[in-house]
């Protein structure tokens, strides 16, 4: 038999080469397609003490939670109990049902409605077989995805931590028993105290550094209140429209997407009024039912700014299924933040997306609120006008004396939206001006004679 030339020799190698880098590229796209494979996910909820309907929007909203998180629902599920089982949250009758479930669609994740103890989680995985996560982590793991700043960075670490430390394998009891009896002895137990240590340690440091961010938006208040410009915030249910808004107002650039919270960073932004005056405007997280109350405290300084605000605009989205109930949500955690008594400014968004039946019914139950459309600008023009209306005004009109040479103290007063009148003398200009008790300090020297008896007041900076 002849032996095989070299040309034929050469054109396997080249063929063996070419197979080799096929397969390469095959595994890499595989890879690629694994990595982008949505998890495949059964949803679960539990009615105890709520309306079944209730329980039905709150499981809606977990779906498109998971969906915001990237995962593939498959199935849902509601178990009617009079309390929680306090072993497997479920029941042994509908965690077996769920584990049937869960095999026969190849899911790979379970996802509670509720937030579980470690206990609850541990005996449920055993039971399903697979992953199970609840609505804290859920969302905890969205904040993660989303958030963008080093504040929002290092304010998600700090919940998802507080989340963790009563989680770490271990669980309950015996993470506090080092040494103290049978199954509570030795170095697995100690490697667990370690990181226990570690975790509050990182705590500790991302709490000083929150701080530290939360004094300098502190500082920047201060100098806005002292320039007597006012404020306003924006709250509402993620997904309502806030950054729509409030780049309808301020053409502030900021991401929107219809996702659940999209946008986690808060922005500010300068909002000139038809008065004339001008006023900040902030954007403020998304609110959810049951919102975390760890996300809440760790997001506390970021939302401080809604408690110290002149006035809140609540955005309700006027397309949701049931805006009372988010209407509710977003006054609880109001209410939680202590900015419950702020005057508010109601706004109800999205009538684009509404009928006349629709929009009637809102009007019947939001009666003082304003209808909008960020998004084709209809009712804005009503919008700035009420915020014009709303925000506080100076309490006190003074006639002050600015010298030509203090155009910077006119001009102080112009961006203030302080100014009512001005008129040129021979000394300097002439101006009437609408200010607050606190911010006439400075502004003594400048009073009119005549006015300064009846205009008295303490020695504050503008």
């Amino acid at each position: 038999m002849r032996g095989r030339s070299k040309d034929d020799k050469g054109e396997d190698k080249q063929r063996r080469k070419r197979d080799s880098q096929l397969s390469d590229e095959f595994r890499a796209i595989e890879l690629e397609r694994e990595a982008v494979r949505l998890e495949r996910s059964v949803l679960v909820g539990l009615a105890v003490g709520r309306d079944p309907e209730d329980a039905d929007a709150s499981l809606a909203e977990l779906q498109r939670l998971a969906e915001t998180a990237g995962s593939e629902v498959l199935d849902t599920f509601v178990q009617r109990r009079d309390k929680p089982d306090p072993a497997t949250f479920l029941g042994k009758g509908k965690a077996d049902e769920v584990r049937d479930a869960v095999k026969m669609l190849g899911a790979d994740t379970v996802i509670v409605d509720e937030e579980l103890s470690p206990g609850q989680l541990r005996n449920l995985e055993k039971i399903v077989g697979v992953k199970v996560i609840d609505r804290t982590a859920l969302i905890l793991d969205i904040f993660a995805q989303h958030a963008h700043s080093i504040e929002g960075k290092m304010q998600v670490e700090l919940a998802q931590l507080n989340y963790l430390i009563p989680r770490l394998r271990g669980w309950g009891e015996s993470m506090s028993r080092l040494g103290g009896g049978i199954g509570t002895r030795g170095p697995g137990e100690t490697k667990l105290e370690v990181d226990r240590r570690r975790i509050k340690t990182r705590i500790s440091k991302l709490r000083r550094s929150i701080r530290e961010m939360d004094r300098t938006r502190a500082t920047k208040r201060r100098q806005r209140e002292r320039a007597g410009v006012p404020a306003a915030t924006i709250v509402g249910y993620t997904n309502a429209g806030k950054s729509t808004l409030l780049n309808r107002l301020t053409q502030a650039g900021v991401l929107v997407e219809d996702k659940l919270f999209s946008t986690l960073d808060p922005t500010t932004r300068r909002l000139d009024l038809p008065d004339g005056r001008s006023c900040v405007l902030s954007d403020t997280v998304g609110f959810v039912r049951r919102l975390p109350h760890m996300l809440i405290e760790a997001f506390k300084s970021t939302l401080e700014e809604a408690s110290r605000a002149d006035l809140i605009v609540h955005v309700v989205d006027g397309s949701s299924a049931d805006p009372d109930g988010q209407h509710a949500s977003v006054l609880e955690v109001l209410q939680e933040i202590g900015a419950a008594e702020i005057p508010q400014l109601l706004v109800v968004n999205k009538t684009d997306a509404l009928d006349e039946m629709t929009l009637a019914r809102l009007r019947r139950t939001f009666p003082d609120a304003v209808l909008v459309s960020a998004l084709s600008g209809d009712g804005i023009d009503e919008l700035l006008a009420e915020l014009a209306a709303q925000l506080p005004r100076p309490e006190i009109e003074v006639e002050l004396l600015i010298p030509y040479d203090r155009g910077d103290v006119a001009a102080a007063l112009h961006a203030a939206g302080a100014v009512v009148t001005e008129r040129y003398a021979d000394e300097g200009t002439i101006i009437r001006a609408r200010l607050r008790a606190d911010q006439l300090g400075r502004l003594d020297p400048y009073i009119l004679p005549e006015q300064r008896a009846r205009t008295a007041a303490p020695d504050d900076e503008i």
